[in-house]
């Protein structure tokens, strides 16, 4: 526990309330603006502590426990804010970007659940470079969302009506369609997962 890679993994989870906290006024740009610097931070400890953890020769069961849960709580958080605050929502289809949130978080529980069926068999999941472009676009698109609200506040509220330029909303625009790639590369990297499982259910 006391190793630098599982320190960085603990305060990526310690950090999530206070960014929970910087995103829970929907108005405050200032929050919105530190809570994207703290995102970015997080998401640079998620780079480092496995960096470190490979390049020191200190992997330990703690960490390859602790990192995936890490990541998980910390996208699940950012996601039911940014819902709860009207975030994932956009111009003409309305709430309907939650359904992409809402895919991402039933693959990350389902993904979770076959992994530690399959650890108990010692069948282990490699990750995939689509998985690797699935984090990527996540990331990307939770970043963009709250950097939006930093840049243009809220997005608009009204469905079927643009209400705002492109210019004036293109951030969050970002982060929509990044939520909509990484939700579209959840179904075929989940399947791909569930193929694996399901060939050692019998």
């Amino acid at each position: 526990m006391s190793s630098l890679p599982n320190i960085l993994t603990l305060s990526r989870i310690f950090a999530v309330p206070l960014l929970a906290f910087f995103l829970w006024w929907p108005e405050w740009r200032f929050g919105y603006l530190v809570g994207f610097v703290l995102y970015c931070v997080i998401a640079l400890t998620d780079y480092l502590d496995g960096y470190l953890a490979r390049a020191q020769g200190t992997v330990s069961k703690m960490g390859t426990f602790l990192d995936p849960i890490a990541d998980k709580i910390m996208i699940a958080a950012v996601i039911l804010v940014l819902t709860a605050q009207g975030y994932l929502r956009g111009p003409y289809a309305g709430d309907v970007h939650v359904i992409a949130g809402l895919v991402i978080l039933v693959r990350e529980i389902a993904v979770s659940g076959l992994r530690e069926f399959l650890g108990g068999l010692q069948v282990s999941v490699p990750v995939s470079k689509l998985a690797k472009w699935k984090t990527t676009f996540q990331l990307v698109s939770l970043g963009a969302l709250i950097l939006g609200g930093a840049v243009h506040g809220p997005p608009c509220q009204a469905v079927g009506d643009m209400c705002r330029t492109v210019a004036q909303s293109w951030v969050h625009l970002v982060g929509l369609v990044s939520l909509w790639a990484a939700a579209v590369l959840t179904c075929v990297t989940g399947w791909d997962y569930l193929r694996v499982g399901l060939k050692h259910m019998d």
